[in-house]
């Protein structure tokens, strides 16, 4: 998946998610495209982004963020009581 893809899927700002790559919380591939390097995110990549942007999203540093993105990726069934308490 390229930049674009991420950037419109969860309409996160592309200097959000370079601050994330930045921290080491992502790890997208580099692809040389010519002149330039590209990103590839792989779907794991995505998965964190699209976490860590919906903490953000709430208001939290981006420590928090990732710290809580992390546990509910790592722990699926902490997601699904989390939306059951809505």
């Amino acid at each position: 998946m390229q930049t674009s893809d991420v950037l419109k899927k969860l309409d996160i700002p592309r200097h959000k998610l370079y601050y994330l790559e930045q921290k080491g919380y992502i790890h997208p591939k580099r692809v040389p495209r010519g002149d330039i390097e590209a990103r590839e995110f792989t779907e794991e990549d995505f998965k964190k982004v699209q976490a860590i942007w919906k903490y953000l999203k709430r208001g939290f540093k981006h420590k928090i963020a990732y710290q809580k993105a992390m546990e509910e990726l790592n722990n699926p069934q902490l997601e699904f009581s989390l939306q059951s308490k809505k």
